[in-house]
Parts: structure tokens; C-alpha cells; sequence
């Protein structure tokens, strides 16, 4: 199973990214824990100044976009 942290306050872009996340686990049946990590302290912490990012079993994949659905997808290969 995946531990997937969204990191972002709560902005459209950090609501997307989880909304499109959620979409790709669901429809493609991986297991995947979803985090939404909104304190900025943690955020900084994980080296990321820029949201959303995304961080995969503890490794950020991405900063400052919102994923595409391909991306996720890549995530669990």
C-alpha cells in the first residue's frame, strides 16, 4: 500500500490534485492511503516552498502543479 501526502492549505489546486488522485486510485483499484497534510510547519519540513506537492511514501514527486492522471498512475508502478 502507498502512503500518498498531499501538501497545500486547502486551494483549488490542492483540492484538484486530491480529487484527481483519488479518481486514479478508485478506477484503477490500487491501495493507497491519502494524507492531506495542510500545516504549513510539516509542509516546510518536507523541503517543499511551493503547493500543491506530493509526496509518495515519504519521497516528493511533485511541487507547485497539480498532477495529471497519467502521472498518479506512474506513482504505483
Amino acid at each position: 500500500m502507498k502512503k500518498i501526502e498531499v501538501l497545500g492549505t486547502g486551494c483549488p489546486k490542492c483540492k484538484k490534485t486530491v480529487e484527481i488522485i483519488e479518481k486514479v486510485v478508485d478506477a484503477n483499484n490500487f491501495e493507497a492511503e491519502i494524507i492531506k497534510v495542510e500545516d504549513v510547519k510539516k509542509i516546510t519540513e518536507k523541503g517543499v516552498f511551493m503547493t500543491p506537492a506530493v509526496a509518495v511514501d515519504g519521497k516528493v514527486k511533485i511541487r507547485g502543479k497539480v498532477p495529471s492522471e497519467e502521472e498518479v498512475a506512474g506513482w504505483f508502478e
